[in-house]
């Protein structure tokens, strides 16, 4: 599901490729002991460097001792494609069918509708259109209908002891800390395996710098609020850098014997590199189009910047992207996701 999916193919990914090189080096490779004193002895060092981040004593204490491990949730990391950095790209047409599905599309539609009052509020005061929040709330978790049981601090005390991505793990589970200081309820702490919480799946040091709150309660319930879920994306995405009235990209087709070497990307991103070195270079529309890339529907204004995209190898459908498509990526590191959050939110406004 997707709420499961998501920080494992994106936000935890993210924080963990741009992590300094110094501190990724910190993090324990191998698999430490999973017995009870070895985890207890790790807590026990948590609460020293949680308490010295600002976390108060009495949430430490009464948190952290009663902590076990979760193998289950190690175990699901490990699987995870960032684990098989060399593994084959597969096709985007299979993905697309999955989640830009008709079911998908039609309870969009459903969302769209029920919630547009609150949607267009926020559209007005972030510029992020209201069909990509709800595309967004849709991949996440089916537009609320999962967004995952699991115990989030147990989860990512257990991540973090684990040692892989220790220095990511064990922030965020200071971050969850800091939520309980802050008046977050211990129960209300739950969500997919690796640590993303309710109906935007967000990690808690997300939550603790974008979470809002979109029905003035006083209170950024993104578990059970569809105001403040509604609001809370749409800051991430207005910090992320979302530019007002730019779509995300448009279909496209790429003429026969067109040369990619003249277009190819000679930049190597420091942030998710596989995902990058997918993209062109940039040109803007107006270039694009005199070497005759031709939208399949709408067109963007020649001025806009866009690089290029071709999921699917040559001959298929391709899209040219603009920089608000990089804005998704910040919320999920993958093409795929990317791709199909702008597909489905075409769809849903359609």
């Amino acid at each position: 599901m997707k709420g499961v999916a998501t920080l494992a193919r994106g936000l935890a990914v993210v924080a963990w490729l741009i992590a300094p090189a110094a501190v990724q080096a910190q993090a324990q490779v191998a698999s430490p002991d999973a017995n009870a004193d070895g985890f207890g002895a790790y807590m026990a060092q948590v609460r020293a460097r949680a308490i010295a981040a600002g976390v108060g004593p009495a949430t430490a204490d009464a948190v952290l001792p009663a902590l076990t491990y979760n193998p289950r949730v190690v175990a699901l990391d490990q699987q995870q494609p960032e684990a098989r950095p060399n593994a084959p790209v597969p096709r985007f047409a299979p993905y697309r069918t999955a989640h830009v599905d008709a079911a998908r599309i039609s309870r969009g539609r459903a969302t769209y509708v029920a919630q547009r009052a609150r949607l267009a509020r926020v559209e007005a005061e972030t510029g992020v259109p209201e069909q990509v929040m709800v595309a967004i709330w849709g991949h996440e978790t089916n537009y609320g209908s999962y967004t995952g049981n699991f115990d989030t601090v147990r989860s990512l005390a257990s991540l973090a002891y684990e040692g892989r991505r220790r220095p990511l793990f064990e922030g965020e589970l200071i971050a969850a800390l800091r939520m309980i200081d802050r008046g977050v309820s211990r129960t209300q702490l739950t969500g997919s395996w690796a640590g993303a919480m309710g109906n935007p799946q967000f990690l808690p040091s997300v939550y603790l710098r974008l979470a809002k709150d979109g029905d003035g309660d006083g209170r950024a319930d993104i578990w059970n609020s569809a105001a403040d879920t509604l609001a809370s994306i749409g800051n991430y995405f207005v910090q992320a850098g979302w530019r007002r009235g730019q779509p995300w990209g448009v279909a496209v087709n790429v003429p026969a014997g067109f040369d990619r070497g003249e277009i190819r990307n000679r930049l190597v991103s420091p942030r998710c590199p596989r995902v990058f070195e997918r993209h062109s270079g940039w040109r803007s529309m107006a270039e694009w189009r005199a070497l005759g890339v031709a939208a399949q529907g709408r067109t963007l204004a020649d001025d806009v910047q866009a690089t290029l995209i071709e999921p699917d190898g040559p001959g298929q459908t391709a899209y040219l992207l603009t920089g608000n498509y990089r804005v998704i990526l910040d919320y999920n590191c993958s093409n795929f996701y990317a791709l199909s959050v702008g597909l489905l939110a075409d769809a849903i406004a359609s």
